[in-house]
């Protein structure tokens, strides 16, 4: 009978080693002591920028350990959660290897902010889907976004910002992408591109309908004919969602930062977190109740395989049949808190000398 010695296959002792290191890298494994101790008169959470965030309110609060705890962090990220059986908020402090950190920044869509592209007349929709609904958010992007960029883009392991649809000849040679980091002439090359496609098409569409066909259900044929949000052609005019949405003006953009397209997909986006060694990730950007947590580079897909903590002060929720998105990104945030730690932008901290573990 003809035994066969696998062990003696050449390579085999290499390829072994090589997993009994790949192995040997991994963290061990921990027990997290669930303790929380109640923590007397609470303040209340996301009270920085009341013009943008309605501060979260709830009378019980408590304190856990630290979750987080990488052996080289050098950023302390306080976070909470909310649970229902715990009854009450859950507060507790995170130390972050920055190296292994992206910032990532969800859909900044720059529309109406002097670039070209811009919404439609009369009626045409886009984004925060009014001219003023979407100065509010650019307003929100100068205040908050683009200095939290400017404080940490070099402490951390990646920045990185999401857009929709697919790359395009003029943003690919405009941003780094994932697979391309364009030249300087290039890049002056692609802004010049893009002014000129923005500035070339009509930005005008139909009016709204100032006349309805009712039948026996009156109800019914007023909203099928004249729905409240249509950003079709109708509207937009033809064309309009196939033009190369730019980063938002207020976000500056710096040559080593990262833009995906939404199309580009999960699997894609996940490989390239994981090949530049990202483990942990701040999430920021637009909109906290649709894009932020439903895209590609949402908090649905990401919790799945990274550290996530949602910064809330540092999106914005939709604000249909509202001048300010204060208390719709508070409830947004707070309903997304019962399965994601959400964080703010002075909870983010230099963590100067490495403290004990628990």
């Amino acid at each position: 009978m003809k035994t066969h010695h696998w062990l003696a296959i050449p390579g085999t002792f290499f390829c072994l080693a090589l997993l009994f290191q790949s192995l040997s890298a991994e963290p061990p494994a921990r027990v997290y002591q669930n303790q929380l101790r109640p923590i007397s008169r609470p303040k209340p959470l996301l009270a920085d920028y009341p013009e943008f965030v309605q501060p979260v309110l709830e009378s019980r609060h408590f304190e856990a350990p630290r979750l987080v705890d990488d052996a080289g962090a050098t950023i302390s990220v306080r976070a909470w959660r909310f649970s229902y059986n715990a009854r009450g908020i859950i507060e507790m402090p995170n130390h972050l290897d920055g190296s292994k950190t992206a910032l990532i920044v969800v859909h900044p869509w720059g529309v109406d902010d002097g670039q070209g592209w811009r919404s439609p007349e009369p009626a045409g929709v886009a984004f925060g889907c009014t001219p003023e609904k979407n100065a509010a958010i650019l307003k929100h992007s100068r205040t908050i976004i683009n200095p939290l960029l400017r404080k940490w883009r070099d402490q951390v392991g990646l920045v990185l910002m999401s857009l929709p649809r697919d790359p395009d000849p003029i943003r690919t040679r405009l941003y780094r992408s994932m697979d391309y980091t364009p030249t300087s002439a290039e890049r002056r090359q692609a802004a010049m591109d893009l002014a000129d496609k923005l500035s070339s098409f009509e930005y005008r569409g139909q009016q709204i309908p100032d006349q309805i066909q009712l039948t026996g259900k009156p109800v019914v044929d007023y909203f099928r004919q004249f729905p409240g949000l249509d950003s079709s052609a109708r509207y937009n005019n033809e064309g309009f969602w196939q033009l190369p949405i730019p980063v938002m003006k207020p976000i500056k953009v710096a040559d080593q930062d990262v833009v995906m397209y939404d199309n580009e997909g999960y699997d894609r986006l996940k490989a390239f977190l994981q090949d530049n060694g990202i483990e942990h990730v701040l999430l920021c950007g637009y909109a906290t109740d649709m894009c932020i947590c439903s895209t590609t580079a949402g908090y649905e897909n990401l919790r799945k395989d990274f550290n996530v903590f949602l910064v809330g002060d540092a999106t914005q929720s939709t604000l249909p049949a509202n001048t300010t998105a204060r208390y719709a990104t508070n409830q947004s945030l707070s309903y997304a808190s019962l399965d994601l730690l959400i964080t703010q932008v002075s909870w983010i901290k230099p963590l100067l000398r490495r403290t004990a573990r628990r």
